[in-house]
């Protein structure tokens, strides 16, 4: 791993089309390690990973995915129905990569799904009248930490979360236990293509400073 920390985090972008081959297990060790030493509230690590390598429960799994993907890319066409051609096929050019990925999750050599106890969760934003987003602060992290080390081992994947919405298939299909919610999966493997660079806004764009020292 002789890749500097800024460039792994700086080219970490998400990987759609991954080949079949095999991921080392000691690779694959190292990139699961990781994501166990992300933080979360009061340590109380409220998440675990299901790894999957078996190609039938990775095919039932892509057919959950595929068919809440589908519904995703109706969405994202419809807002899209009265913008100008060049931007409705830049759209329908980039679902299509996810599309291909529905259809041949069981091709990719590894799926690693999160589950959570959300009792485990302290939510300190449930009631300010929208979207609560602070319990996700004690599962993301590690997700963003396994694909951190994935990029640093050469390998890519992606964060998907419409795996969610097929949630009790998804318990069904990998013996999750009803109080054990799904709120990840992750598609891993070598990348057909190369790793970044990412397009991202500019430094002034994101960063308010307020009293910033001057040393």
């Amino acid at each position: 791993m002789s890749q500097s920390f800024y460039d792994v985090i700086s080219t970490t972008r998400s990987i759609r089309r991954i080949k079949p081959d095999p991921v080392p297990a000691d690779v694959l060790d190292r990139i699961l390690q990781a994501a166990v030493w992300a933080p979360s509230g009061g340590n109380r690590q409220p998440w675990r990973m299901i790894v999957v390598q078996d190609t039938e429960t990775k095919r039932k799994l892509g057919e959950i995915y595929a068919r809440e993907w589908a519904v995703y890319v109706d969405f994202n066409m419809e807002n899209v129905k009265n913008s100008p051609k060049d931007v409705q096929d830049r759209v329908a050019a980039g679902l299509a990569v996810g599309t291909a990925l529905a259809a041949n999750l069981h091709e990719v050599p590894v799926v690693v799904v999160f589950v959570h106890d959300s009792r485990l969760i302290y939510v300190t934003d449930d009631k300010l009248g929208r979207q609560s987003v602070v319990g996700g602060a004690s599962l993301y992290p590690a997700v963003q930490n396994l694909l951190t080390a994935a990029r640093a081992e050469g390998l890519g994947g992606v964060l998907t979360t419409l795996i969610s919405r097929g949630e009790p298939e998804v318990q069904q299909v990998l013996g999750v236990p009803a109080e054990w919610g799904i709120h990840a999966m992750v598609p891993l493997g070598y990348p057909r293509g190369k790793h970044g660079p990412l397009t991202r806004l500019p430094l002034d764009q994101m960063v308010h400073q307020i009293g910033r020292a001057h040393v």
